[in-house]
């Protein structure tokens, strides 16, 4: 597997992580749960990565594919007030990734990052691994370290 930014930033923070290619499907706009289809998996340990403009500030959000993103409670997790999904055109370029394939690690701009507290009842969970049809697994307490993630409940079913 060619290497991408995020997998640059992993394996130069010494983190273990394993790669999980899959064909992706260029119809199919929900690549989260794609990915927890097309790998087997539960898709309560797929998470998606959502761009999101917190009173003019770019944040990153980190939910399973499973649920919605609670843009109130994301708001409040950054001492925010109000807070509306990016253009992705805004996202692309300040991430350097393809909608679909954003991953939350090495990003071109560090951002804020909050990540949803179900991450932590697992041992391991997904995240993109920076293009469509590709994921990495990691243990949640290495996506906290390598996107300084802070821990809120930001989703609901």
């Amino acid at each position: 597997m060619a290497s991408t930014p995020a997998t640059a930033a992993l394996k130069a923070a010494g983190i273990a992580f394993t790669e999980h290619a899959y064909e992706h499907d260029p119809a199919n706009r929900n690549f989260g749960e794609e990915a927890a289809s097309v790998l087997g998996l539960d898709p309560e340990r797929v998470f998606k990565t959502l761009m999101v403009d917190v009173d003019g500030r770019l944040t990153v959000a980190i939910v399973p594919v499973t649920g919605k993103l609670d843009l109130g409670a994301l708001a409040t997790a950054v001492h925010g007030k109000r807070a509306v999904l990016a253009d992705s055109a805004v996202a692309e370029r300040k991430t350097g990734y393809l909608v679909g394939g954003i991953s939350p690690i090495g990003q071109k701009t560090a951002l804020p990052t909050v990540l949803d507290e179900t991450a932590e009842l697992f041992d391991t969970v997904f995240v993109s691994g920076g293009r469509r049809g590709f994921d990495i697994e990691l243990a949640p307490s290495d996506l906290i370290v390598i996107t300084a993630a802070t821990i809120a409940a930001i989703a609901r079913d």
